[in-house]
C-alpha cells in the first residue's frame, strides 16, 4: 500500500506542532536555539545545537547556552547591508574551514531575512539558510493541458548529479526568491531557465493561485547535514497550455519532462517518487481543481490545514 495523500504533507510539514503535544513540542526545542539579531525583537529560526557546536562564530554573535539563544550582534544603527555583511563573514569562514556539508551546495543566491512587519533585516546565501532555519520563500507552477482525454500535467525529473532530491519528480517550474524578488517575476524566470517556455505566453496563460506553507526537517535526500530546518512559503502558480507547446529542458536542473495523467500522478505520489515540497503542490492543485475532494479524502480537512501552516516565524508580505 503507497503513501496516503495525508502522510505526503506530514512527510513535509514534519516539524512538531504546539498543539498536538505541549510536553513533547517544548521537549523538542531543547534540540535548538532561536536565531536572534540584536535590536529585533523576534525570533527568526530555530538553529540545531550540534550547528551551535561547530560553526566558527565571531566576535559579532552571543550565545546564550542558558537561554538557548544565538545572536548576531551588530551596531545599533546597523543597516541590512551592515548585517549581511556580518553573517556572510562568517558562512565564508565555515565554508573556508569545510564545516558544513551542505554549504558545498553554494548557490551564489542571496535569501532575505524579515522581522516583525515584514521588516528587511539581512540576506544570507541560499545553502545557508538552512542553518539558520529561517523562512524562505519559493514560486511553484503547475503547467497542464486539458482535452477530451481529461486533464494531463507535465512533470520533470530532477537531474541524477542535483545535490538536493536528485532523480525525484518534481513541479514543471519551480525555484526560490533571491532578495527583492517578486513571486510573479521568479516564476516567469523559471519557467524560461527550467523549462524553456515563452516568456510572452508565460505572462499572458499563467494564473496565481495562492501558496502553501510548511515547517521541513530535512532528511538525507535534501544533501547535507540532516535535522536542519526549512519553514517555507511556496507562491502556486497553474499554466494552462496548448498540447503543440512542450516543455523542454533549458539548464542541468532537469532530466525529462513527461505528460502524465492524473492517475499516473496520484500512482507517484503513492510510491513517494516526488521531492516532499513539490507533492504538497501537486496535492493542492488537485484540491483547487476539484479533483480532490472532502466526499474521497477522509483526511481532507487535516490536508487543508496542514497546507496553510502558520509559521513560528515572522514573514514578510510581497505586495
Amino acid at each position: 500500500m503507497g503513501k496516503s495523500n495525508l502522510e505526503l504533507v506530514i512527510e513535509c510539514d514534519n516539524f512538531p506542532y504546539y498543539e498536538d503535544n505541549r510536553a513533547a513540542y517544548t521537549e523538542n526545542l531543547n534540540n535548538y536555539h532561536a536565531f536572534r539579531v540584536s535590536g529585533c525583537d523576534a525570533t527568526l529560526g530555530y538553529v540545531l545545537n550540534s550547528v551551535i557546536e561547530k560553526f566558527p562564530w565571531t566576535e559579532h554573535w552571543a550565545i546564550d547556552s542558558a537561554a538557548k539563544t544565538l545572536t548576531l550582534v551588530a551596531p545599533a544603527d546597523a543597516d541590512p547591508a551592515l548585517r549581511s555583511k556580518l553573517i556572510a563573514e562568517s558562512i565564508a569562514e565555515a565554508v573556508k574551514q569545510g564545516t558544513f556539508e551542505v554549504l558545498k551546495g553554494w548557490r551564489n543566491e542571496n535569501y532575505p531575512v524579515f522581522g516583525p512587519g515584514g521588516e528587511y533585516l539581512l540576506e544570507m546565501e541560499r545553502c545557508a539558510s538552512c542553518l539558520f532555519g529561517v523562512v524562505t520563500y519559493g514560486a511553484h507552477m503547475t503547467a497542464y493541458v486539458e482535452d477530451e482525454t481529461g486533464l494531463k500535467l507535465w512533470i520533470p525529473r530532477r537531474a541524477k548529479n542535483k545535490q538536493t532530491y536528485p532523480s525525484m519528480l518534481d513541479n514543471t517550474v519551480a525555484g526560490g526568491m533571491c532578495t527583492g524578488e517578486k513571486p510573479f517575476e521568479c516564476i516567469v524566470r523559471e519557467a524560461m531557465e527550467e523549462a524553456s517556455l515563452p516568456e510572452a505566453e508565460v505572462r499572458h496563460l499563467i494564473r496565481a493561485r495562492g501558496c502553501v506553507t510548511y515547517h521541513h526537517v530535512r532528511d538525507v535526500r535534501a544533501g547535507g547535514e540532516t535535522g536542519l530546518l526549512q519553514p517555507e512559503v511556496e507562491y502556486v502558480y497553474d499554466l494552462k497550455l496548448d498540447a503543440s507547446v512542450i516543455p523542454t529542458p533549458c539548464d542541468n536542473e532537469v532530466e525529462e519532462f513527461k505528460l502524465l495523467s492524473v492517475a499516473e500522478v496520484k500512482e507517484a505520489l503513492a510510491k513517494g517518487e516526488f521531492k516532499p515540497n513539490c507533492a504538497v503542490v501537486i496535492i493542492d492543485f488537485f484540491i483547487r481543481h476539484g479533483l480532490l475532494m472532502a466526499e474521497t479524502e477522509p483526511d481532507f480537512l487535516d490536508i487543508q490545514a496542514r497546507l496553510h501552516r502558520r509559521l513560528e516565524f515572522p514573514t514578510a508580505s510581497h505586495a
